[in-house]
């Protein structure tokens, strides 16, 4: 045992981060998509102000 959980806890542990890895690289590159679109629109609320 290790801090308390046991070896399979910790190989679930280890599995849920494996797993999550490759969406959180998806996340990451939509969310510098959409803040580099964000920068790119138009400065206005309305978009025409001005």
């Amino acid at each position: 045992m290790f801090l308390g959980l046991a070896w399979y806890w910790w190989l679930a542990i280890a599995a849920v981060l494996i797993i999550s890895i490759p969406f959180k690289i998806k996340f990451m590159k939509w969310w510098s998509k959409r803040q580099q679109e964000q920068t790119k629109g138009p400065c206005g609320k309305w978009g025409d102000d001005g």
